[in-house]
Order: structure tokens, then C-alpha cells, then sequence
């Protein structure tokens, strides 16, 4: 049985010698930004813009850094574009849309092809894709990765943490292929997604690996789906206050995500009914 996450921080002992609380958190499976719960920082009148970017950019994604710093005067944010374009970069935003590719991968980083223009997704796990998104907080910020089933919508694993390291991509990785394997996995060409720790435990359990165009945010539209139904259906409706809080509301909504929601491109039934009836 899967132990909440109170119970988990629990476990850990502060005052053992023999192991650090990172390798602690490592072995009850609690990363170690969720026992710390400690937001990322910024001063808060840059968390107040991120808020606000974050709010236009659900509605306008293809807007990059000129468009959005001009949208943020003409509503009197005295800002200039560079600072944009810092946040932007703090809050791992991109404005979607082809353009080219002027970028170099990072040393010893592998761009793989995206597997999944034309095809047709006719199973559960046939492909899973993942993604990270900003998560505004009262005195900070954190990230939230989630792995969904394109076929269902079932969001398999899930976790927050205050950085987009690769280490917490691949504890939420290693946490989604317990309850299964996809053919195909699909990412964008993040550093974290691109690093060979991540793709290489792709490799050892032989799953296929996609990637995103340079851009093109719409290629994982399904993710982007979802991010939009977590903040406007939770996080801007419920504003937690705490890490706490966060991590106990987001178990809330994805129970409910996956067992209550009713989802019109499913016919009106749940991720979890489609995917037990496909299982």
C-alpha cells in the first residue's frame, strides 16, 4: 500500500549520522524537495509578474518575449524585455510555433525524432508523455511534472519540486514506469528530458523515445491540456498557501482527475474507466 506523504516525512530521521536526509528520502521514495518544502525564491515583485505571465501565457502560448513584454506595459508593468525573457526562462516557458532551430543540444545530450506526427493512438500505453509547468506560490514558486497516457488521459505519476533538475525528472520517471511501459515517450528537448540519465532509463526498460520539435509545444498538446485543467480548476481557484498544502491538493485533484472527471474527448467518462476497460 503506497504511504502518504506525511507518512513518508515521517520517516525520516534528522538525527541519523550513517545516512543523509537525501539519501533518506531517496529510500522511503519522498524527493527531497517535498520534505523541505521550500519554494524557490524570487522578490515578490518578480513573483507577482510570474504570476501574471503565467495567466497570459495559458492564453496566449505563442507569444515569446517581445509580444509578452509589450502586452506587460500596455497593462503598466514597468518592465523591459530582457527581465522577460529571464522569467520566461526561470519559469521554463517558449513561445510555441515553428521557428528555427539556432541552438546546439548540450554536450553529450541527444535530440531524438518526434515518433508520433500521423499516428494514430488506439491503446493505453501506447504512448506516455510528460512535461514540467510553474507553479506560483505565496512566498516562492515550484515545478510540477506529471506523465500522462495520451490514450486516456490517465495521469500516471506526478511530483513537485523547487527545481527542474534532472534528478526529480527521473525519480518521477522511475515512479510512472512501476505501473507499467509505453511503446513510445514522448518530451520536449529539455535538458532534463535530453540528459542520458533520463533517456537512458527509457532505454533499459526499451521504450521508444520522441521528442518535441524546437518550439512546438503544440506536439504535447495533451500535457498542455492538462496544465491548463490543474491551474484553472485548482491551483487559481484554491491559491494554497503552503507546500503542504500544494502537495496534499494536487494528490486531491489528480484522484480526481483521473476518477471524477468527466471528459468530452472520452465521451464524457473517466481516464481511469478507459483506461481499466483498455488494461
Amino acid at each position: 500500500m503506497n504511504k502518504s506523504v506525511e507518512e513518508k516525512r515521517a520517516m525520516i530521521d534528522r538525527e541519523d549520522v550513517h545516512l543523509s536526509i537525501v539519501r533518506q528520502c531517496e529510500l522511503v521514495g519522498l524527493h527531497r524537495s517535498v520534505f523541505y518544502y521550500q519554494p524557490a525564491q524570487e522578490s515578490q515583485e518578480n513573483l507577482n509578474l510570474m504570476a501574471e505571465i503565467d495567466h497570459l501565457y495559458l492564453k496566449y502560448p505563442f507569444y515569446g518575449t517581445r509580444r509578452m513584454t509589450a502586452l506587460l506595459q500596455n497593462m503598466g508593468y514597468k518592465v523591459n524585455r530582457k527581465r522577460v525573457r529571464r522569467l520566461y526562462q526561470v519559469m521554463g516557458l517558449e513561445a510555441i510555433g515553428p521557428k528555427p532551430n539556432l541552438s546546439k543540444p548540450a554536450k553529450g545530450h541527444k535530440i531524438y525524432p518526434y515518433l508520433l506526427k500521423d499516428l494514430q493512438i488506439t491503446r493505453i500505453n501506447q504512448v506516455w508523455a510528460t512535461d514540467l509547468t510553474y507553479i506560483p506560490m505565496p512566498t516562492g514558486f515550484m515545478y510540477l511534472m506529471a506523465v500522462i497516457d495520451l490514450y486516456s488521459r490517465k495521469v500516471i505519476a506526478w511530483g513537485v519540486s523547487n527545481s527542474m533538475d534532472t534528478d526529480f525528472c527521473c525519480s518521477v520517471l522511475k515512479e510512472a514506469l512501476q505501473y507499467g511501459k509505453p511503446k513510445i515517450f514522448n518530451t520536449d528537448q529539455g535538458s532534463q528530458f535530453t540528459s542520458e540519465a533520463f533517456t537512458d532509463i527509457l532505454k533499459e526498460h526499451t521504450v521508444q523515445i520522441s521528442m518535441d520539435g524546437k518550439g512546438r509545444a503544440t506536439d504535447n498538446i495533451f500535457v498542455e491540456r492538462l496544465w491548463r485543467s490543474v491551474k484553472y480548476e485548482y491551483l487559481y481557484l484554491q491559491r494554497p498557501e503552503s507546500c503542504q498544502e500544494l502537495y496534499r491538493g494536487l494528490q486531491n485533484y489528480f484522484r480526481f482527475y483521473n476518477h471524477d472527471r468527466l471528459h468530452q474527448s472520452l465521451e464524457y467518462q473517466t481516464p481511469e474507466t478507459i483506461y481499466q476497460k483498455a488494461a
